[in-house]
């Protein structure tokens, strides 16, 4: 199993703010993370492929 990221670890890689993160959480769009506690953790192949996803627009 890979390493999980934290949530400046995702905003890194997509080139956005950790704000939009969090938005994006509230709204139910984005990659999709798992709450440990208070803590949000994602997994890499899995940000990577809701990348992927994403319409060539989108990205």
């Amino acid at each position: 199993m890979n390493e999980l990221w934290d949530i400046e670890q995702v905003a890194a890689y997509l080139r956005v703010p950790v704000n939009t993160i969090y938005q994006w959480r509230t709204r139910n769009y984005g990659p999709p993370g798992k709450r440990i506690v208070k803590h949000v953790r994602f997994d890499p192949d899995q940000v990577r492929a809701w990348f992927d996803s994403l319409p060539s627009g989108a990205a």
